[in-house]
């Protein structure tokens, strides 16, 4: 499957498109530290991250996935560059603030999860640098503060961030389920952004899709035009996607 999606990203380039790809690693950063018996809990979806564990996040993403990535792409004939996000500060990010809900009393408290970041900042020079270049960037999503403190980024919200800062054409958003699903369990194939908007809090929006249509809200209202959900799982799910009539996965428009 790897090697299919790195031969269609190189098909893109070749055909004019300018594809960047960011990344998460979230299977194989939990196998890591299952392997060096570093328990993780999650809370509202985010791994909390402690030092002990940014230091693996950090290997796994800029060492292994991302050069996994990048040498799949050069091997399938594309130009690919890999760039951390923590790097050169190519992502300014401040530590992410978590409000939760005491069940019981109903007051909000600010709950810490450690080394995990939101995106405030891009520095866009440095990607449209390498896209001039021919190069496809491949991004890990980590940032860094004033402090040179390194930040984990949930993939989805940096891919979100990326594509509005650079205004993109398009944001797709790879996962493992075919798109957004209705009351019925049936595919969603369009929505509209105010439509989007409405169907978020819908009871059965559940688990990560809450966050990936929030995601591709927030990169539209920055000048994004489309962004699909779609099953990345599906060979060739990216041309499907770009260049059949109706696509797969849910499109989401602007107008």
């Amino acid at each position: 499957l790897s090697e299919s999606f790195a031969k269609d990203i190189g098909l893109l380039k070749e055909v004019g498109i300018s594809p960047i790809i960011v990344h998460g690693g979230g299977p194989q950063i939990g196998q890591r530290l299952k392997s060096k018996n570093i328990s993780s809990e999650f809370i509202d979806g985010l791994r909390v991250t402690d030092m002990e564990t940014i230091k693996v996040v950090e290997e796994v993403l800029s060492q292994d996935i991302n050069s996994e990535i990048v040498k799949s792409i050069s091997t399938s004939g594309g130009k690919a560059i890999g760039i951390s996000g923590n790097v050169n500060n190519l992502i300014e990010a401040a530590k992410l603030k978590i409000e939760l809900k005491d069940s019981d009393s109903n007051i909000e408290k600010i709950v810490d999860i450690g080394f995990v970041g939101e995106p405030k900042k891009l520095n866009k020079d440095v990607i449209l640098k390498h896209i001039k270049e021919g190069n496809i960037p491949v991004i890990a999503p980590l940032g860094i503060d004033s402090n040179n403190v390194s930040y984990n980024i949930n993939a989805d919200t940096a891919a979100g961030f990326i594509a509005g800062e650079l205004k993109a054409s398009k944001l797709l958003l790879l996962t493992d389920v075919s798109g957004i699903l209705n009351s019925d369990k049936k595919l969603i194939s369009s929505l509209s952004l105010k439509e989007a908007k409405e169907i978020i809090n819908k009871e059965f929006i559940s688990g990560g899709m809450k966050p990936k249509i929030q995601t591709c809200v927030n990169a539209m209202e920055k000048g994004v035009a489309k962004s699909t959900i779609l099953d990345g799982r599906i060979p060739h799910s990216v041309i499907l996607e770009l260049f059949t009539e109706h696509g797969i996965g849910t499109q989401l428009v602007s107008n």
